[in-house]
């Protein structure tokens, strides 16, 4: 008898101590900065989500397209990639896109590319200037702003949106394009500057590296690491076998540089960072053919074209934190899928290298094709899909019982909590238990407590009852446990 009570003692000292160095464990609390969204576009801020009801769906990651616009094609006319930016002073929405013409020679057809620019005042309804800039197709009356050195080709412009003010050399605009058929010393991925989007400095055009990549090739600046990430292809490095020069398409596939300067010729290797796995090979996507990137919240944002070979082309979204280990997107939705069978935009859909916000919504502008990459004589128009900022990826509550997100340990950093989320449909419920290191809530700051949000926000202020908001948490280690019932949720901030 005595030694069964030394036994159940030890054990429960045991399961004492065991549950005292799981509760010291230690679990450094997260920084977060205040204004900043923190999204949920991956488990990065989860600690843990789970459904009510065992057997029901679990909270999940789910992706929402934008809407593709009423108006669309926005902008019609010979076109390719498409990058579009507003004015920091006027407002005025400003196009840039690729052109082209065929050349036809003795020894076979060829293909010339410039940048051609239209502006319009609300984002719809678009006029393409007659600048006379430059002779294209025999004719001056043209609305051409670049073209490469000995006119040879300038395609994929894309204009750098995230530099520090420092880094433009005082420029209103940067824009990195490709030049092509102007001879080794020439050819490449180039940076040049311009004070209005139209007439561009030649003086301040750079080459950054010679590297065959035929597409839109991509530069962001990473705030947080004070560092510039390009996006491009390595085509000769790709597609040779055994010392052999192979075109069957495998040299698409997304590599990467960093540096860390820009006005400069960047050193090292393209490195490859996105390939297609098993999933993409199902429906024989095996070739990537560009991979614009966005830098926005300390997240990378990238619009990932897949490719069927010679056929269709669609954009698909997929996120990274570090611009290295990307997260493909949920069941592989596509972002701007293909439209309808003989729609503008049925063959091939080229995402963006970023959106443009309007009011509370983001404004996606692509280049569409009513062919796939193979089709004689296709036609191209620039399309429009809109949705509610920071609407790209969320998460999911069921409607049987809902479930709740966890999230890691939070140093608050002041002012209220925000919430980017919709509560709608049957029986929505959203609400808010502020806890600490072991899920005890703090009094007042229960689930019954939160004032419930039936409603759709992109900025829904979180408060408890008697006015309490998360502005008494200024600098205080807490949890944040989200119940979620029919509802997503997208983007906390504290504001």
């Amino acid at each position: 008898m005595i030694r069964r009570r030394f036994l159940i003692a030890f054990t429960v000292l045991l399961a004492v101590n065991q549950f005292q160095a799981i509760a010291q464990v230690p679990n450094e609390p997260v920084d977060i900065s205040r204004g900043v969204p923190q999204f949920f576009i991956d488990d990065w801020l989860v600690d843990n989500r789970y459904a009510i009801k065992y057997k029901t769906n679990a909270v999940v990651h789910a992706v929402h397209p934008p809407k593709k616009h009423d108006a669309n094609p926005v902008y019609s006319g010979d076109c390719g990639y498409v990058n579009v930016a507003r004015h920091p002073e006027s407002g005025k929405f400003q196009l840039w896109t690729q052109v082209h013409y065929w050349v036809e020679k003795p020894s076979g057809r060829s293909s010339r590319y410039a940048i051609a620019y239209a502006e319009s005042n609300n984002g719809l309804n678009w006029d393409a200037p007659n600048l006379g800039l430059f002779e294209w197709n025999g004719s001056k009356q043209n609305n051409v702003v670049i073209r490469g050195p000995k006119n040879a080709r300038a395609s994929g412009p894309q204009i750098l949106l995230t530099l520090p003010e420092e880094q433009k050399r005082g420029f209103t605009y940067v824009m990195t394009y490709r030049t092509g058929g102007a001879g080794k010393e020439h050819d490449g991925i180039r940076l040049i500057g311009s004070h209005d989007g139209i007439h561009w400095d030649t003086d301040s055009e750079v080459r950054l590296k010679h590297v065959h990549s035929d597409t839109l090739n991509s530069i962001v600046f990473d705030v947080d690491r004070k560092r510039y990430l390009m996006t491009c292809r390595a085509k000769d490095r790709y597609r040779r076998f055994q010392g052999l020069m192979i075109d069957t398409g495998a040299s698409r596939r997304i590599s990467f540089l960093t540096n860390d300067e820009l006005w400069t010729e960047w050193q090292g290797s393209p490195q490859a960072l996105l390939t297609p796995d098993e999933i993409d090979s199902q429906g024989h996507y095996n070739f990537f053919y560009g991979m614009p990137v966005h830098h926005y919240a300390g997240i990378y944002w990238g619009f990932l074209w897949v490719f069927r070979m010679n056929d269709p082309i669609h954009t698909e979204l997929v996120t990274s934190r570090d611009g290295v280990h990307w997260r493909r997107s949920p069941k592989r939705v596509p972002l701007i899928p293909l439209g309808e069978d003989e729609a503008w935009d049925d063959g091939m859909t080229f995402g963006g290298p970023h959106w443009v916000e309007v009011g509370d919504e983001w404004w996606f502008y692509y280049a569409g094709h009513d062919g796939g990459h193979n089709t004689a004589g296709r036609k191209a128009a620039v399309g429009l899909a809109t949705c509610k900022k920071e609407r790209l990826i969320g998460l999911h509550g069921p409607q049987n019982g809902g479930g709740v997100v966890v999230t890691r340990l939070i140093t608050w950093p002041g002012g209220d909590l925000f919430v980017n989320a919709t509560s709608t449909g049957d029986a929505p419920q959203l609400s808010v238990r502020v806890s600490d290191a072991i899920r005890d809530p703090f009094e007042g700051f229960d689930h019954a407590d939160c004032v419930s949000f039936p409603g759709d926000a992109v900025r829904h202020k979180v408060t408890w009852k008697g006015n309490k908001s998360m502005t008494a948490f200024e600098g205080k280690v807490v949890r944040l446990e989200i119940y979620l019932q029919n509802a997503d949720l997208f983007t906390l901030v504290a504001e």
